[in-house]
């Protein structure tokens, strides 16, 4: 890659692993649900008017939409404002390519060679090691979120295979529309009309710039970057950049935040981030097989996705993608 293009996905990396410390913050603004429905809508408007018509089906978009906007972030979001922190929600997060791993074997029909084997058991080891240090440091709830969010963002990664898009960025912008609606009904459902509204009469320029970041500079700017130098280069070559998330994540929570990371998260790190690596870098085998009218065909895209919205051939949306648990959630970033 020359090195215009390395630094800029570097910037990507920093700029989605600084965005769980502004979910930490935005999460002092609002309800978790209710910023993750803000954080969709303001991504969706106005891009949806430039991107062009959907040139995905919209059973792809609807359900990338509902997996990824609706289960993956209000999930990630809610786990956070439990008190799971910036910094280990960055890094446990990552897990989602062993998820996505293991659906594209049951699913797809990519059978994973040894080398992913192991990097899937090194990365458990990893959630493990994490879990301890998480249940002495915070809550089971929101680890437990987290892990669930990581699991439906395989479940998103799998269909976006499926879909294959022809233009990345329009997908994701049409998928962004998606959560909108729902993620606003079950704020004003599960968090009270009248604590979203509290926290929309509220809103000030913190609470402003904290959803102008993770929908226009998290979300747009990130995955077109992305989806820009997955044009010009292999996936193989931009993909390893993701796993810098969990770093910036972990060391800008440490910084603007102040938490603490322990030996057991650093070890933690290593154990997933490595996993990780040999889980998404590594090739899978497309199983042949007769085509089968009640089967899932396999897409034509290999290697487990790292990012925010998808597969490395589309990778990652947001994180998209966190803090010390609060005494008040109305003020509720980690696509990521």
């Amino acid at each position: 890659m020359r090195p215009v293009h390395t630094a800029l996905a570097v910037l990507v990396a920093a700029v989605w692993g600084f965005n769980f410390v502004v979910i930490e913050i935005g999460l002092d603004h609002f309800p978790p649900l209710l910023l993750s429905a803000l954080r969709f809508l303001v991504a969706a408007l106005p891009a949806v008017f430039f991107v062009g018509r959907p040139k995905a089906a919209w059973k792809w978009i609807v359900g990338v939409g509902i997996a990824l906007g609706v289960a993956k972030f209000g999930l990630l979001f809610t786990g956070m404002d439990a008190g799971m922190p910036a910094g280990l929600s960055s890094l446990v997060l990552q897990i989602q390519s062993v998820f996505t791993a293991v659906l594209a074997a049951v699913l797809l029909r990519e059978r994973p060679g040894r080398v992913r084997v192991l990097g899937m058991a090194v990365a458990l080891a990893g959630i493990a090691v994490a879990a301890v240090d998480g249940g002495t440091s915070g809550p089971v709830l929101g680890f437990t979120l987290v892990v669930a969010a990581a699991a439906c963002w395989g479940v998103s990664n799998v269909l976006t295979r499926k879909a294959a898009p022809p233009d990345a960025l329009n997908f994701m912008v049409w998928v962004c529309t998606v959560p909108v609606l729902p993620l606003f009904a079950l704020s004003l459902l599960l968090e009270g009309p009248e604590r979203d509204l509290a926290a929309l009469r509220a809103l000030d320029w913190s609470g402003a710039a904290v959803i102008g970041y993770v929908a226009w500079v998290s979300t747009v700017f990130g995955f077109a970057a992305w989806s820009y130098l997955l044009r010009r280069y292999p996936a193989s070559a931009v993909a390893p950049f993701s796993l810098l998330v969990p770093v910036f994540g972990m060391s800008s929570a440490a910084l603007v935040l102040g938490e603490s990371v322990s030996g057991l998260r650093w070890l933690a790190a290593v154990l997933l981030v490595g996993g990780v690596a040999l889980t998404s870098l590594s090739p899978a085998r497309v199983a042949r097989r007769a085509p089968s009218p009640a089967g899932i065909g396999a897409a034509g895209i290999s290697a487990a996705g790292i990012s925010a919205v998808g597969s490395p051939a589309a990778a990652a949306a947001s994180p998209v993608p966190s803090g010390s648990p609060r005494t008040s959630g109305a003020a509720a970033p980690r696509s990521g």
